[in-house]
């Protein structure tokens, strides 16, 4: 491969990932957001093959193979908290995330470290062998919200 080809590779990689990057700081719409972290995976991918190719080794581009692959299951996780925060909100907005919490959960941004609990943890306790244990009457055999 030429210095030339391997320089214009990697200007077309920093391209897409300055753009990407772009697109991840001034944007709120979730889809967008995606998007450009996409973009900028794509952009550290085409650097990649361009100095595999470079260099006579096939490395860079086998690693591309399994970043691709990661990508598509991440593309599909992320997707799934997409659809979700819109069907909760309607909206696509990075704020939608608020909302996904627990109804009990107070909405709060965080700002400060929050405070310690007092009091101690419980820890379960292991009965000895042949002995039933101690049934909680006041729990409830199910949640009700999971």
């Amino acid at each position: 491969m030429f210095p030339a080809l391997l320089h214009d590779a990697l200007t077309v990689g920093a391209v897409l990932f300055v753009l990407g990057l772009v697109g991840i700081l001034t944007r709120r719409n979730l889809i967008v957001m995606f998007l450009s972290a996409e973009l900028m995976l794509q952009g550290i991918s085409v650097s990649l093959v361009a100095w595999s190719r470079y260099h006579g080794d096939f490395g860079g581009q086998a690693l591309v193979v399994f970043v691709l692959t990661v990508a598509a299951c991440e593309a599909a996780v992320a997707l799934v908290f997409v659809l979700q925060a819109f069907s909760r909100t309607g909206r696509l907005d990075a704020a939608a995330w608020q909302s996904l919490r627990d109804a009990e959960v107070p909405r709060r941004i965080d700002r400060e470290l929050p405070a310690t609990d007092a009091a101690p943890p419980v820890w379960p306790q292991l009965t000895p062998a042949g002995v039933r244990p101690r049934r909680d009457e006041t729990a409830e055999p199910e949640r009700e919200h999971v």
